[in-house]
């Protein structure tokens, strides 16, 4: 199944539900049939499930609220980090579910997706935005959690040729952390790159989508990971 056929599966149960963005598990699958780099992962529906899930990928793990009422997981204290045992994922799991119903009680928890934890990196964000006028608007920035804070990004309009990359990328002030900042090896630029390119193509090749928004993506000697993935609808 090719990534637009794999994106219009979704995107109809999503409109069948009346949800306006995919899970995170669909949201994954569809940026990995783009070539995204994502950590491993698997999605649970039950606490057994999780456990065999967690040891087959590799402790530690992260565990993520699958729900469609749920965007922002971390506004509903959804997402627990660092798990190492089979009984943190149990008590993880109860944790989450009851956070998640003290911050929204109407909320149905169809499950947990859980993934392996990324080595260390920079962090960056990688996003795009449909214009009513342009149509699909790609960003990069630095900061992962505090772009909002620096707002340290930079666009360009779908698609994209390899030097319109580049340049996005040195037009962001932070581009030195990647490029080997007092002492630190130098990034991986080409899989940053790619990620940039095939969220563009994503855009592009999906009218439906309305937004894309992968952060943070973090960036090392060894390569880029998405490990946070969201795909609105338009």
């Amino acid at each position: 199944m090719s990534g637009r056929e794999l994106f219009l599966q979704y995107c109809q149960q999503a409109r069948d539900e009346n949800r306006t963005f995919l899970l995170e598990n669909e949201a994954a699958q569809v940026c990995e049939s783009y070539g995204l780099p994502l950590p491993p992962s698997g999605y649970a529906e039950d606490k057994d499930q999780a456990v065999s899930i967690a040891e087959e990928l590799g402790y530690p793990v992260v565990l993520k609220v699958v729900s469609p009422q749920v965007i922002h997981k971390s506004d509903v204290e959804g997402v627990r980090v660092g798990l190492s045992t089979r009984e943190e994922i149990l008590e993880a799991w109860d944790s989450i579910s009851d956070s998640v119903t003290r911050h929204e009680p109407t909320a149905e928890i169809r499950g947990q997706f859980i993934a392996g934890m990324a080595g260390e990196g920079v962090e960056t964000i990688v996003g795009l935005k449909r214009d009513d006028t342009f149509g699909p608007v790609v960003m990069f920035g630095i900061g992962g959690i505090f772009v909002e804070l620096y707002k340290d990004v930079s666009f360009r309009l779908c698609p994209l040729a390899d030097e319109d990359v580049e340049e996005m990328v040195n037009e962001v002030k932070g581009h030195k952390l990647l490029k080997g900042f007092r002492g630190t090896t130098e990034a991986d630029m080409d899989a940053l790159k790619k990620v940039i390119l095939a969220v563009c193509s994503m855009g592009t090749d999906n009218p439906e989508i309305g937004s894309i928004d992968l952060n943070p993506v973090r960036v090392n000697p060894d390569g880029a990971l998405a490990l946070d993935t969201r795909i609105i609808l338009g």
